[in-house]
C-alpha cells in the first residue's frame, strides 16, 4: 500500500520497484509508451479484472453443487422405492391378539430350527394344549427344536405331559435354575423378545441379523449349562436339580435379595422360596437372615460342584 500511495503521486512505478502483491491484484499494469515504468490501475477496474473470474467459478460451483445434489436426490428415491418392500430390522407388536398371530405365522413357517426359552415354572394346561399341536407338526416336517424351562416344571405335571410328548417325537428340553428371558428365535433369522414383564401386552419383532445371533448365542451358552430331561421323565424331584435351584437361592440370599425377588426371578411361589431357606436355616442352625448370610458364605454350601476336584454327589 507504501509503494501504492507513492504511484499515485505520479501516476507511474519503476517497473524493480513494484511488489508482487500489486501485479497479483491487477493494480499496476506495464506502460506501453514509457518503457521501464508501470501506470496505476484504479481499484474498481482492478477489482473487476480480479473479481470476475472468481465470481465466474464461484457460480460454476454452485452450479455443480445443485447437479450433484439432484443427483444424489435422485439416488435416495430409488434407495427408498427399492426398500420399501424390505421387512425393518425391529417391529412393535402390540396386543395379545397380534402378538399371537404374528408368532403363529413366524413359527408355522420354520425351516430348520426353533429356539424357544420360557421361564416362569410349568405353563397353563391350555397354553400347553395350543403349543403341542403346532410343535409336533414342526417335528413332523424335520424343523429341530430346543426348549430350556426353569428347573421348576421337574415338578409340574401338565409341562411335564407335554415335555414327553415333545421329546418322544424328537424334540429337546432342558432345564436352568434361572432362564435369562422368554424368547423365540425360528432359523435364526427373526427373533421375538416382550418389551415388560407384563406378558401379553407388547412384544418385539428382530430381524436385524447381529441382533438375532446375539439372542441365538444367549440361548447357546443358556443351552450348554442347562440339565435335559429325558423322554422317561428325570423324577421330578431330581437331585441335580434341586440342588441347582437350592444353590441359586442361597446365592441371592448372600447379595441380599428378599423373597419375593428370588420367587419372581426363579419362576417359583415365595412359600417354596421360604421353605428353602428355612431348611438350611435349621441346618446351620442359624437365628436371622444376616447370620444365615454370613454362614453360607463360609460353610461351603455356595461351592460350585465339582471346584475341588472331586466329582459332584450328584453328578449322574
Amino acid at each position: 500500500m507504501e509503494r501504492y500511495r507513492a504511484a499515485l503521486a505520479t501516476g507511474t512505478l519503476p517497473l524493480d520497484e513494484v511488489p508482487d502483491c500489486l501485479w497479483s491484484l491487477h493494480l499496476v499494469t506495464e506502460s506501453a509508451d514509457e518503457p521501464g515504468l508501470a501506470r496505476v490501475v484504479p481499484p474498481e477496474t482492478a477489482a473487476f479484472s480480479v473479481l470476475a473470474p472468481m465470481e465466474a467459478a464461484v457460480a460454476d460451483g454452485r452450479r455443480a453443487l445443485r447437479a450433484t445434489q439432484a443427483v444424489f436426490s435422485a439416488f435416495s428415491q430409488l434407495y427408498v422405492e427399492a426398500r420399501r418392500n424390505e421387512q425393518p430390522p425391529l417391529t412393535l407388536l402390540s396386543g395379545g391378539a397380534l402378538i399371537s398371530d404374528t408368532l403363529e405365522a413366524a413359527v408355522g413357517n420354520c425351516r430348520v430350527e426353533l429356539l424357544t426359552a420360557q421361564p416362569g415354572g410349568g405353563r397353563s394346561p391350555d397354553l400347553l394344549g395350543e403349543a403341542l399341536a403346532r410343535d409336533l407338526q414342526l417335528l413332523a416336517r424335520g424343523v429341530s427344536q430346543r426348549t430350556i424351562y426353569q428347573h421348576t416344571v421337574r415338578s409340574h405335571q401338565a409341562t411335564l405331559s407335554y415335555i414327553e410328548q415333545i421329546t418322544e417325537a424328537g424334540g429337546e428340553v432342558r432345564t436352568l435354575a434361572e432362564v435369562f428371558e422368554r424368547m423365540i428365535i425360528c432359523d435364526r433369522e427373526v427373533a421375538f423378545v416382550p418389551v415388560s414383564d407384563q406378558r401379553g401386552v407388547a412384544a418385539l419383532q428382530v430381524r436385524h441379523p447381529g441382533l438375532v445371533r446375539l439372542f441365538a448365542k444367549f440361548f447357546d451358552n443358556a443351552w450348554a449349562r442347562s440339565i435335559p430331561i429325558s423322554p422317561d421323565r428325570t423324577p421330578v424331584r431330581s437331585p441335580v436339580a434341586t440342588t441347582d435351584v437350592q444353590r441359586t437361592i442361597l446365592h441371592a440370599v448372600v447379595s441380599g435379595e428378599t423373597d419375593d425377588s428370588i420367587a419372581r426371578r426363579l419362576g417359583m411361589s415365595r412359600r417354596s422360596v421360604a421353605e428353602h431357606i428355612r431348611k438350611v436355616s435349621a441346618q446351620l442352625e442359624s437365628t436371622s437372615r444376616a447370620q444365615l448370610g454370613y454362614l453360607l458364605a463360609t460353610s461351603g454350601l455356595l461351592k460350585e460342584p465339582g471346584a475341588d476336584g472331586a466329582p459332584d454327589a450328584n453328578t449322574p
